[in-house]
């Protein structure tokens, strides 16, 4: 029903921010990966959209870009997954990394999203399985470095921190040194939390 929306952000919050476009204030749902890119308060920002009616209610789901919505959309059609968990899912991984974990049928990354436990992890396993297949144009998804990568991620989350963090720390880590090996990749990660 609705692609996107184009406004001046007037406020936000980790799980939520308020769009101004047309005179009209729209609350949005947001997914934590979100919050941390939205810009200061007062700019102009354009998010990408999904309608969900329920019995009860109807809430607009806010994504950062159009995959992040397109994944979420995809998460919601399976089964035991609804839109809390879906934009769990989301904010907490990135895209090709949750791909990787799928194709790598990596339960343990998955069930340290909140909201999912071992049994939703497995489920997901096989159901995004044929899905991840048919996104696979970027390039493979299991290769020497992406295994490395995430490697040093699911290390990172085994310490504690966030698996947000851990990605983003991991890719700044890998882009200073390519042929890094994985505990040296791990050690220049932790340096850049």
């Amino acid at each position: 029903m609705y692609e996107a929306i184009f406004g001046i952000l007037k406020e936000k919050e980790p799980m939520k921010a308020i769009v101004e476009t047309g005179g009209v204030s729209y609350r949005l749902t947001i997914p934590l990966n979100t919050y941390s890119k939205l810009p200061s308060v007062e700019t102009s920002i354009r998010l990408f959209l999904s309608h969900i009616v329920r019995e009860d209610s109807q809430t607009l789901y806010a994504f950062w870009s159009k995959e992040e919505r397109d994944l979420f959309e995809v998460l919601i059609n399976l089964s035991g997954i609804g839109p809390k968990t879906a934009a769990a899912i989301v904010g907490h991984m990135e895209i090709d990394a949750f791909h990787h974990a799928i194709s790598a049928a990596d339960i343990r990354i998955l069930s340290k999203i909140p909201g999912i436990g071992k049994k939703t992890a497995e489920r997901l396993v096989i159901e995004m399985k044929d899905k991840v297949k048919m996104k696979k144009g970027n390039a493979p998804l299991i290769s020497g470095p992406q295994s490395l990568l995430s490697d040093a991620v699911s290390a990172l989350m085994n310490l504690g921190y966030p698996p947000m963090d851990a990605q983003k720390a991991v890719k700044l880590a890998m882009q200073e040194n390519q042929d890094a090996d994985l505990g040296l990749l791990i050690s220049v990660s932790l340096r850049k939390i």
